[in-house]
């Protein structure tokens, strides 16, 4: 049963709280909660949301920070809502895949952007490495390009949507607002993050900030199957187009790009990607689409 309010009163009045949403990847989890308790700087407390309590096996005994674990309904954008529903209204939520390891420095990073620019409401941090666009990266491997990385003290940058595995968000914006993850964009919520970046922006302005570091290792595990992705590549686009929280000529830019890459190399397809799985679910979101009855929600009977 999901918990009202189960996070700890802190002592800082504008804590940093990292929170992950994980579901049936427990051993990935566990290794970055293992680096997060490596950092120097680290968070004032640390929320999973978890869809069931075999998503966390950890022993949390050790851990240098508080540790939460919240129960929430199944769906990236619901376990993230049930984050925002636990938390309180002020200080800094950092949203971070189970798969992604920050730079020693991240969190500092991540509190000297909000605190010296009151007016960014998001801040999402630069990506070293993304093992999502290949075979992904094991844990060695991301820490290797972790003890790699230079130092940067780049200004931050506007941007038009914070990117889902690493995304700071400022807690008082939302508060004002009730804003919260659409669950119309069930399992995964692709694009979940440009659909809540987009109407975040009304309160204030997002940015990249290059000196909250970190490796996204792309994990395949766990990861959906080719056919409801592909129909989630046509479905969400035209969703959040429609929504208005996407311009159309993104949307379809997106939308082209990945039918095109997915026909492309269906023939011949990367071991790690099912691209005919993929243009499966393209040709059933652009069936639906002419048919009028194109909704995200649909991959639930893929």
């Amino acid at each position: 049963m999901m918990m009202a309010r189960p996070v700890p009163d802190l002592a800082d009045p504008a804590p940093l709280i990292v929170a992950i949403a994980t579901t049936g990847r427990a051993p990935v989890l566990r290794e970055t909660l293992r680096h997060l308790a490596t950092l120097p700087d680290r968070p004032d407390l640390v929320v999973l949301s978890v869809a069931d309590p075999a998503d966390h096996d950890g022993d949390t005994a050790a851990l240098p920070f508080p540790l939460t674990v919240i129960e929430a309904p199944r769906g990236l954008c619901a376990q993230r809502n049930a984050v925002l529903d636990a938390v309180g209204g002020s200080g800094v939520l950092v949203f971070l895949d189970d798969d992604f390891l920050p730079a020693p420095g991240f969190m500092a990073a991540t509190r000297a952007v909000f605190a010296a620019e009151p007016d960014v409401v998001m801040a999402t941090g630069r990506v070293l490495a993304d093992g999502i666009l290949g075979p992904g990266l094991d844990h060695a491997e991301g820490l290797q390009l972790l003890a790699a990385a230079d130092d940067t003290a780049a200004a931050p940058e506007e941007v038009y949507n914070g990117y889902g595995c690493n995304m700071a968000i400022r807690l008082g914006a939302v508060a004002r607002t009730g804003l919260r993850f659409d669950t119309a964009l069930p399992r995964y919520g692709w694009l979940e993050d440009v659909d809540f970046s987009r109407r975040l922006a009304a309160e204030g302005r997002i940015v990249k900030a290059p000196a909250m570091q970190g490796v996204h290792l792309g994990t395949k595990t766990g990861r959906s199957r080719g056919v409801p992705l592909g129909y989630s590549q046509i479905a969400n686009p035209v969703y959040l187009m429609r929504k208005r929280t996407m311009a159309p000529r993104r949307a379809l830019r997106m939308m082209l790009r990945n039918c095109l890459a997915n026909l492309a190399r269906a023939p011949r397809p990367e071991p790690w990607v099912d691209r005919r799985g993929r243009l499966k679910g393209n040709l059933l979101g652009l069936r639906d689409l002419l048919l009028g009855r194109i909704a995200p929600g649909r991959i639930d009977r893929l």
